[in-house]
């Protein structure tokens, strides 16, 4: 079975697996150079015309998977060298255009931007053109096309522009760190940063020191990733790596979901907190709405903070699907509880650069959450979640929530919350698609995603969400 959806993650990964390898070896530095070289050998070029280029990319790569531009404060960057394939993009007339006699296309144009050949085919000036579309919209033969970059496209916030070299720019005050870009460009030039090399660090670290423990903190969305194996595998894996624990971050979901609950109902109306790109949208988009946003850690940093609030000396890696929480951990709130976060594609890097092959292991247990904290994972799930913790706490609260799957439903809601036609009172937030089954650090995207997330959650021994945080007190 495939491990990847596309082979740009695959390249990706061939780079993480191998900078991974040399980090263990302590021989990262001085063959730091000849990794390009490894995975692409010989002079015959596999992805592109020429093998030098090649490389010079994977250079690139390289820097990336060793943490990046630290000047840059996004965890999201472009990779220029590698972004020069696309078109352009922008209003162009197709062939579709049959020259006609009207000329409306001319005739709304403002900028004077259209002109015609001896054939009288229109073509446009991009020097002119200011893309305000009025010429696509009168054409009778819809022969002018508005053609965007697969990054432009995917981008809800509308953070990505072109810049003078024909690259992808990001504008980091738009920027919401969810990684759409990242899965949609089909050259793999836009990705996220890594701090897999922390995550090294922390481990090497640990070894052969007793008071010194790395917890790692999974996601519940892991129960749709790594296929080619069984969830118990994974979390043996994982304590192969050098973990000391591997905590449920749906047992943070579980503690998050009785709090909202209450903050719910005290206030008659919140957004949600556990989604780090749509608070980021919030703040950048929506200050007025700020207010409203719970007051609540997303269940990553409430889990992490009760475990370094009773164990001393740990180290918390998070794993799991989201660009964003790279981002997430860097604010001065969450910092103090997660040293580290590493998406599924680099845990999968981790694997294979120690050599463990997870179909060979014993199954380990994860069983700290329940199914209302576990279904965190997609979309829905947390406002059902929020339901449950409402009548478990018996709190006398009528919950009409909004689940918004993917940013663009998030900006719909939050523009009618500002117009005060909201009917709901609370937003539950997911700026990717399905929730965090579709983060851009997974594994595998897919309809069936969702439908492991439930069957993972009525797995789980503790039924309520009661049941699940009695174990913490």
């Amino acid at each position: 079975m495939r491990k990847f959806d596309t082979k740009v993650q695959h390249l990706k990964y061939k780079v993480l697996r191998e900078v991974a390898k040399q980090a263990w070896a302590d021989t990262l530095q001085e063959n730091l150079l000849d990794i390009p070289k490894i995975i692409v050998p010989g002079k015959v070029p596999t992805m592109r015309c020429c093998v030098y280029k090649e490389r010079a990319i994977l250079a690139e790569r390289v820097k990336l998977a060793m943490g990046g531009n630290k000047q840059n404060p996004n965890v999201i960057e472009v990779i220029d060298i590698a972004c020069d394939e696309c078109p352009m993009g922008g209003y162009e007339v197709t062939n579709a255009c049959r020259g006609c006699l009207a000329h409306r296309c001319e005739d709304v144009c403002k900028f004077g931007a259209i002109t015609f050949d001896e054939n009288h085919v229109a073509h446009i000036d991009k020097t002119k053109c200011r893309e305000c579309g009025q010429c696509s919209k009168v054409c009778p033969y819809s022969a002018i096309h508005n053609y965007k970059r697969p990054c432009e496209t995917a981008c809800k916030v509308k953070a990505i522009s072109m810049g003078d070299e024909k690259q992808a720019c990001i504008d980091n005050s738009k920027c919401i760190s969810c990684g759409a870009c990242v899965y949609a460009c089909p050259f793999g030039a836009i990705t996220d940063k890594s701090y897999i090399l922390n995550v090294i660090d922390m481990l090497k670290g640990s070894h052969g020191n007793s008071d010194y423990k790395i917890y790692a903190i999974v996601a519940p969305s892991i129960s749709s990733q790594f296929k080619y194996a069984k969830l118990g595998q994974v979390i043996t894996g994982i304590h192969s790596l050098g973990f000391h624990t591997v905590i449920e971050a749906a047992l943070g979901a579980d503690m998050v979901a009785l709090s909202e609950a209450k903050e719910l109902a005290e206030k008659g109306f919140l957004t949600s907190s556990c989604c780090p790109a749509f608070v980021s949208y919030i703040e950048k988009n929506f200050p007025d709405l700020t207010q409203f946003i719970s007051h609540n850690l997303s269940p990553m940093a409430a889990i992490a903070k009760y475990i370094k609030d009773h164990e001393k000396n740990c180290k918390i890696v998070f794993i799991g699907p989201c660009t964003a929480k790279k981002a997430e951990v860097q604010k001065e709130e969450v910092k103090p509880y997660v040293d580290a976060v590493m998406t599924f594609e680099e845990l999968q890097a981790l694997f294979d650069s120690r050599e463990i092959d997870i179909t060979t292991l014993e199954e380990g247990v994860l069983d700290n959450a329940s199914y209302f904290g576990r279904i965190f994972a997609r979309s829905g799930g947390l406002a059902d979640a929020v339901a449950e913790a409402v009548k478990e706490q018996g709190l006398e609260f009528v919950l009409q929530p909004c689940s918004c799957d993917g940013i663009e439903q998030c900006k719909v809601a939050l523009l009618q919350k500002k117009a005060g036609r909201l009917q709901a009172n609370f937003i539950e937030g997911m700026a990717c698609v399905g929730g965090c089954i579709g983060g851009a650090g997974c594994l595998t995207h897919g309809e069936k995603n969702k439908a492991e997330v439930d069957k993972y959650g009525n797995e789980a021994l503790e039924k309520t969400i009661t049941d699940a945080v009695s174990v913490l007190k």
